[in-house]
């Protein structure tokens, strides 16, 4: 039993826990979807920062090396024109090239060649190539070309992957002489080297240059150096665009935020690329730090929900807990004292008064009808038995008179029930004219009446009972012969016992009235 009325407490739904569900669940939804959305527009405001960053960073690189660029093909413009002019002095070309390797150190070595590429010249002097004829890809196509150019990656004649930027050396007629180049080292410490390394990253950020037909000329790693990468969407979109950025996928399959941009005079693509996860490292310390500011906001909100949902049920659930309580007498005055603050408690506290005072005088109407003899409107026997009740209970003593219309029979024979009805009620009604408010009048017959005389001494109520006689022997009913009564009197103390024994006493009193001729009080002896 016990255990039954614990689960109907803690399991009962009612409106004070569906508004707290309701709310929390609510207040849970907006702040999850706030968190979340704080945490989406936070994570991709980190990644277009470092995209931008990298385009910017990617188009700075390859502004610097366009200016590095441009710079060595100064320098090797300005050797030209020295070269020209003691084309036939070993001694002056090998110094040019030892001021070329040594003054800025721009190139890892520098060679001068005739017209059919054989080596005049040469630094350091250690690579040994003077007098040789270079067959290398980047000395055929500047001898081919004969105009200033980047060469793609190659395998030089020391076996080293280079490239070479080349200025074509004329004579002041216009005579072709030969030309005379710079090589860097793309596996080995260069100026590329040094441009690009010293910017790298310890978050796993890295930078890339790869020519015009996707080969590697710089990575972190350098196994990767001289590799062609397969074609992927961005080195497409370099193509037609010098700088921008974009998210790719990197070599092991983790996402990479990219920028890059494009080095006009080589054609180079400078890559900057940075993980996902290294960028969207800091969110996770900011979403704690967010979730650490909205846990006191939530707490408070729930706190205000459950406050709230208490104020907004509390009149409800009294007016439902008073709706159980109809038989409550006082039930009208509980629910009129109930706090009904909004709309609709408040019309269903009225609706409630209304209909609980309709139910009352319902139940009045019913239970005096069910107390009541409906031809006469007195008390009838049940009417009398819960009177009687309730006297014993008081222990209140009380006088009773029981009355019969003498020879009532023969006026319904004489005159019929109808008239019989309305000696009846004319009966009733003299009762009624005789009687005080606080005395309690009956039909408890067809012809027999009782009225009961609370608080009242056996004398007085002789004295009552004679009354009445007299003015039904001398009332007047039209068509209908005077009538007369027949009436016994007793007594009841609460020291007698059952109160019942007085009605009996009563009845043996009209018993013998009836006797001795009618039309006459008699009085209890006992």
């Amino acid at each position: 039993m016990l255990r039954s009325l614990l689960s109907s407490s803690l399991f009962r739904i009612d409106l004070r826990r569906l508004i707290l569900i309701l709310a929390v669940m609510s207040a849970f939804v907006t702040l999850a979807n706030s968190f979340y959305a704080s945490y989406r527009v936070q994570r991709q405001l980190l990644i277009d920062n470092t995209l931008e960053e990298n385009r910017v960073y990617a188009t700075k690189l390859a502004s610097s090396t366009e200016q590095f660029i441009k710079s060595m093909q100064k320098q090797l413009a300005y050797s030209a024109v020295i070269a020209a002019g003691h084309f036939d002095d070993p001694a002056i070309l090998q110094s040019e090239t030892a001021r070329l390797k040594y003054q800025t150190d721009s190139f890892n070595s520098v060679v001068i060649t005739n017209a059919r590429g054989k080596v005049l010249a040469t630094s350091p002097d250690s690579l040994q190539l003077v007098g040789h004829v270079l067959t290398t890809p980047g000395a055929v196509e500047a001898l081919k070309e004969r105009r200033p150019l980047i060469s793609k990656p190659y395998i030089s004649a020391a076996q080293n992957l280079v490239i070479i930027i080349s200025t074509p050396v004329f004579t002041t007629d216009g005579k072709y002489l030969g030309y005379i180049g710079g090589t860097i080292y793309l596996k080995q410490k260069s100026i590329l080297n040094e441009l690009l390394g010293e910017h790298f990253y310890r978050d796993g950020s890295y930078i890339t240059v790869l020519d015009e037909d996707r080969r590697i000329l710089y990575h972190r790693e350098a196994s990767c150096i001289g590799e062609v990468m397969k074609p992927h969407p961005m080195t497409e979109i370099v193509r037609t665009a010098t700088n921008g950025s974009l998210m790719v996928e990197g070599v092991g399959g983790d996402q990479m935020l990219a920028g890059y941009a494009v080095v006009p005079s080589s054609g180079w693509e400078i890559v900057t690329l940075r993980p996902t996860n290294a960028t969207l490292k800091p969110l996770e310390g900011l979403m704690v730090k967010v979730l650490k500011h909205l846990t006191p906001l939530a707490v408070l909100t729930l706190l205000a929900v459950w406050l709230f949902s208490r104020l907004i049920a509390r009149p409800l659930w009294l007016l439902a807990r008073n709706a159980n309580e109809m038989d409550n007498p006082d039930v009208s005055v509980n629910i009129r004292e109930i706090p009904s603050w909004y709309f609709e408690s408040n019309q269903l506290k009225r609706a409630l008064l209304i209909g609980i005072s309709l139910l009352q005088k319902k139940i009045g109407k019913l239970k005096f009808e069910a107390q009541t003899d409906p031809m006469t409107g007195l008390f009838n026997r049940r009417g009398l038995a819960m009177t009687l009740e309730s006297v014993a209970q008081l222990r209140q003593q009380f006088s009773v008179i029981a009355l019969d219309i003498d020879h009532f029979k023969s006026i319904n024979d004489s005159y019929g029930h109808d008239v019989g009805d309305e000696v009846i009620k004319s009966m009733a009604e003299q009762i009624r004219h005789n009687a005080r408010e606080t005395d309690i009048l009956c039909r408890v017959g067809g012809e027999e009446f009782l009225v009961l005389l609370p608080r009242t001494a056996l004398a007085e109520a002789e004295m009552i009972a004679e009354r009445l006689r007299e003015n039904v022997e001398s009332l007047e009913l039209p068509g209908i012969r005077p009538i007369t009564i027949s009436l016994g009197v007793a007594h009841w103390h609460y020291l007698q016992g059952d109160p019942d024994t007085s009605l009996k006493r009563a009845d043996e009193a009209l018993y013998k009235a009836k006797q001795d001729g009618r039309n006459r009080v008699v009085v209890s002896e006992s």
